[in-house]
């Protein structure tokens, strides 16, 4: 057969139903291939949000995504995304085409070296320079980016190599297992945690798998240790618990933060320093025990002092079996940080000035959604005020990046979402800085019929970073920016405006989008101007009086 036929079989031997992305010149080979299969084209209209799509697909299904480009402009425009499931360990493959290696008609017109450059953002980069090596590059590539830590991989299909004939097939995918932790590493935790007095349980982003959610919690109410989570460990374990403490969204100073000083041992699931570090170590400091499917990478605010590697949930499980709540723990303090957590989480959520302050949108988006909705954050001053506010109760219900933390993954996120899970409720919450990166998938997510809503929270500036410059006594500068009318823009695509002039109108707006079928784009002014009170002031000055 064709090159790119056997290419299409190998992708659909992986089970692959969606190819996100871009085609060109020296695609159309793979293209045709892929017009007679039973994989679907999705065809966006930049190659970031392709991958970002596919990133997601990886991220909410543990399968690699798929993302599509052409040689050049179309392959660097990949770069980002590349980061983006490299960082966030989010499974994903890169096809990329090129003109023909054998031969060249064109000199170097629109040539990069796109191996070399993605090598430092993949776990696998490979350019295919024979037809008959297709089906164990493809499997390889699979392989590597579903094994922990998940990743991105990245093929590159040169033009004349797509057209050669082979007598190959794909190469099956093989059974195995993870492998498991060793007997007297699972008992040098066992031990440790029997020791300590105060005990506490983090949970990052490498625990969101639903066998680990499990036994986690079975872990947890059979001991009864409190616990908290990174921004990408939300959900792993109902925040609705008596026993959460919160997500360690702010870097320090937070009430979470009073819990983990008082800790003289934390058991860390599934995190490592990819992911902005929730709490950090010092010399002759409390005990850390890294659980997770790899080796702790080392650094200056983390070098846990116990490591138990191999198959997480495995390992919490066998745990569970050889541990028993012990007289002498004590979870007073953490209780009494809940206490003091959960009066302050409460305050503002019905304030009623407009523009609309952070904690009540956080609370009126809430009050709307399902338990099992889906929500996709971009990435601005938002994400802290909805990491921390919001409540989640189930693995992967609120996608967020706290890794990469790139602009302009919010909506591609929400449309990869909504095609995995049609079946829920997917909101998209964006800046209008992050919006207007990758607002043209609109258009997208018209075109394929999907019933998503859009919630563009607008300061008319890159807030985040007002935030930050304000933080450091620095006059606003270089910040502000002007909008169009989102309505109009939204309503030109084909998409649903809706624009929120007072606060009591967004729980029914949310309500009656969610409601009726189609694209919807609510425009949301917001008042961020507490943002130095509260986030930077009043949370470390109530803290600290715990």
């Amino acid at each position: 057969m064709k090159a790119s036929d056997l290419f299409v079989k190998a992708l659909e031997a992986e089970g692959i139903h969606y190819v996100f992305g871009i085609p060109g010149e020296e695609n159309l080979d793979f293209l045709e291939s892929l017009r007679s299969s039973t994989i679907k084209l999705v065809l966006t209209r930049h190659e970031q949000s392709a991958a970002f799509m596919a990133a997601t697909i990886g991220r909410l299904t543990g399968k690699t995504g798929v993302c599509l480009s052409t040689l050049g402009p179309g392959a660097t425009n990949l770069v980002t995304g590349a980061a983006y499931a490299q960082l966030g360990g989010m499974p994903m493959l890169m096809i990329t085409g090129q003109k023909p290696i054998k031969t060249s008609k064109q000199g170097h017109f629109q040539i990069v070296d796109v191996v070399d450059m993605m090598r430092p953002l993949t776990k696998y980069t490979k350019q295919i320079v024979s037809a008959d090596n297709i089906s164990a590059h493809v499997r390889e590539a699979f392989r590597l980016a579903e094994e922990e830590r998940p990743g991105a991989v990245h093929l590159e299909l040169p033009e004349d190599i797509a057209i050669e004939e082979t007598d190959m097939l794909p190469i099956p995918t093989s059974r195995h297992r993870r492998p498991i932790a060793d007997d007297k590493s699972i008992q040098w935790a066992v031990d440790a945690i029997k020791a300590a007095k105060s005990p506490l349980l983090m949970i990052g982003a490498g625990a969101n798998r639903k066998r680990t959610c499990r036994v986690l919690r079975e872990f947890v109410d059979k001991i009864c240790i409190p616990f908290f989570t990174t921004q990408m460990g939300k959900g792993v374990i109902d925040e609705s618990h008596p026993l959460w403490l919160g997500n360690a969204t702010l870097s320090d100073g937070d009430f979470v933060h009073r819990a983990i000083e008082h800790a003289d041992l934390i058991i860390n699931v599934g995190h490592d320093v990819i992911e902005k570090p929730p709490f950090f170590m010092r010399p002759h400091g409390r005990t850390v025990i890294h659980i997770n499917f790899s080796s702790a990478e080392v650094d200056a605010v983390y070098f846990p002092q116990i490591e138990v590697i191999g198959d997480v949930p495995h390992t919490i499980w066998r745990i569970n079996e050889l541990i028993t709540p012990q007289p002498h723990w004590d979870f007073s303090y953490f209780l009494m940080v809940k206490e003091h957590l959960e009066a302050h989480l409460s305050l503002g959520a019905d304030d009623p000035r407009f523009p609309m302050y952070p904690v009540r949108v956080v609370a009126d988006v809430y009050r709307s959604m399902a338990k099992d909705s889906i929500l996709c954050l971009d990435n601005g001053m938002y994400k802290i005020w909805f990491a921390r506010y919001y409540r989640t109760h189930l693995p992967n219900t609120m996608l967020l990046d706290n890794a990469l933390a790139t602009m302009g993954a919010g909506l591609p996120s929400a449309i990869a979402a909504k095609i995995v899970h049609p079946e829920r409720q997917v909101l998209a919450i964006c800046g209008d800085g992050g919006f207007m990166m990758n607002s043209q998938e609109l258009e997208t997510a018209v075109r394929l019929g999907l019933h998503l809503v859009v919630l563009i929270i607008r300061d008319n500036a890159f807030g985040m970073i007002q935030w930050k410059q304000a933080h450091m006594h620095f006059p606003n500068f270089g910040m502000d920016l002007s909008n169009p009318d989102f309505v109009a823009y939204a309503n030109s695509y084909g998409a649903i405006g809706h624009r929120i002039e007072a606060a009591d109108q967004l729980t029914p707006c949310i309500q009656h989008c969610l409601a009726t079928p189609g694209v919807h784009v609510i425009d949301l002014p917001i008042d961020y101007s507490d943002n130095d009170r509260v986030l930077n002031h009043e949370i470390q000055t109530l803290s600290a009086q715990i």
